[in-house]
């Protein structure tokens, strides 16, 4: 990973390297050249030159850090009607039973919200906000013990069986069972 925890930048990072594109915008207003600003910033000529035309197009406020990268996309806000939908069941959103996947989240949060977010990401909200996945507490009713042991002993050996011959073999894939 690029970054720690969070992905982004520290504030103290962000700060730091917003302390050198300021000293940069400094010596462009005082009319040094990008190579020399480069050299002494310790800084690549491509990342002086962007500041640079970044500089002449917005001044020195275009170089003031924007805040971190990645910002949530859902707010506290958003996220507490999010669970009021989720809240409804899937049945109200138009799916044909009562699981919430992930995807099926993802959509109500585009049709809701007007956010697209990736599965993943609504994974990271919802772990985020204290949602976790959720599995059966008990078998299911329906469940015939018997048929599962008639499987396991009938079934599952010849599944489970190697499906190479008994007899030798040989290492060439050319010519099998050559001697």
């Amino acid at each position: 990973m690029r970054y720690p925890e969070g992905g982004g930048l520290t504030a103290e990072r962000r700060a730091f390297r917003e302390g050198i594109r300021l000293q940069a915008g400094e010596r462009f207003a005082a009319g040094e050249k990008t190579a020399v600003i480069a050299k002494d910033l310790r800084v690549s000529v491509r990342s002086v030159e962007r500041w640079r035309r970044a500089w002449r197009e917005g001044g020195m406020e275009a170089l003031c850090s924007m805040g971190p990268a990645n910002s949530p996309t859902v707010t506290d806000a958003q996220f507490a009607v999010l669970e009021e939908e989720l809240g409804k069941g899937p049945t109200a959103h138009g799916f044909d039973d009562q699981r919430w996947t992930l995807a099926r989240v993802q959509t109500v949060i585009r049709r809701r919200l007007r956010v697209s977010l990736s599965v993943a990401t609504v994974w990271r909200l919802l772990k985020r906000h204290g949602w976790s996945w959720q599995a059966p507490a008990r078998r299911a009713l329906e469940r015939d013990e018997h048929a599962v042991e008639l499987w396991k002993k009938e079934v599952w050996p010849r599944v489970k069986a190697s499906r190479r011959s008994q007899g030798p073999g040989s290492s060439s894939r050319t010519k099998p069972d050559s001697l």
